[in-house]
């Protein structure tokens, strides 16, 4: 079976930077995971998509030889064990708000005896090589959400799950729990409070021996995220990068746009 690469750079000591898809489309997934990215997440759950748009995506990303993971809407063993029976190598779960939650999503991970997971990867048994079902335990990365008030709550009893391989922070949906809707929902925090509860995840997380994710909106704040020891950072995403992207160029046309325009006015009144 083709190996997970994300667990090869982990165990090597280095950060991984993930990208993230919302846009269904393959077109767009393939230009995405052709910019050098280590591993691209599919997000089921808030994504404009649903499983008939990931199929396709996964296929045109497979070219590029990186780590495909995916968000699902819930924890719900049905479109858990889809994502990875079409190809992705970890699934993100979102609201895992307790260790029996937690050790629930882990269940449907993993085949017998590890788990629960049903047998038939459909297009997997082709896309990631020989010997699946003996090795696809191994291979599977589980991240469990923490963004909740109750799962902090909980915090070291769910990153101490056996079986879970990581922590994901969505800090939007974290502060806005924390905060008790005080605080805005948003990136990139720099309220002391929410930086303090990013390092308590970390610190949890080194502590029983599983990997810390976090979702950013800019590279700066992706890089302090890894010198507080995340060990994976997500950088935006498609479609806030084709926004920004396009309305950086609007703006430099109009401006200068309007700098032709100024220079015309003052040289037709020279005269």
């Amino acid at each position: 079976m083709i190996k997970n690469k994300l667990k090869e750079i982990w165990g090597q000591g280095k950060p991984s930077i993930n990208g993230w898809l919302s846009v269904g489309n393959p077109f767009t997934a393939e230009i995405m995971a052709a910019q050098g990215y280590d591993s691209i997440c599919i997000d089921i759950q808030h994504g404009a998509l649903d499983y008939s748009d990931v199929l396709p995506m996964f296929q045109a990303m497979r070219a590029s030889g990186i780590t495909l993971l995916a968000r699902v809407p819930w924890l719900e063993p049905g479109i858990i064990m889809k994502a990875l029976d079409a190809g992705a190598y970890g699934v993100v779960c979102p609201m895992v708000n307790t260790a029996e939650q937690a050790a629930e999503f882990v269940s449907y991970m993993r085949y017998p005896p590890l788990g629960q997971r049903s047998f038939g990867p459909t297009r997997a048994n082709f896309s990631a090589g020989t010997n699946y079902a003996q090795e696809a335990n191994g291979e599977m990365l589980a991240f469990a959400m923490v963004e909740t008030a109750e799962a902090m709550e909980n915090l070291d009893a769910i990153a101490a799950t056996p079986g879970l391989d990581g922590i994901y922070v969505g800090p939007a949906d974290l502060t806005f729990s924390l905060a008790q809707g005080r605080l805005a929902p948003a990136f990139d925090r720099e309220e002391p409070e929410m930086i303090e509860a990013l390092k308590k995840i970390v610190a949890a997380c080194k502590k029983n021996n599983i990997r810390s994710a976090l979702h950013c909106g800019t590279p700066e704040y992706a890089v302090r995220a890894i010198e507080w020891g995340f060990n994976m950072t997500t950088v935006s995403g498609d479609s806030r990068l084709l926004a920004a992207a396009a309305a950086d160029s609007v703006t430099k046309f109009k401006k200068l746009v309007g700098h032709l325009s100024t220079q015309a006015a003052e040289t037709k009144g020279a005269y």
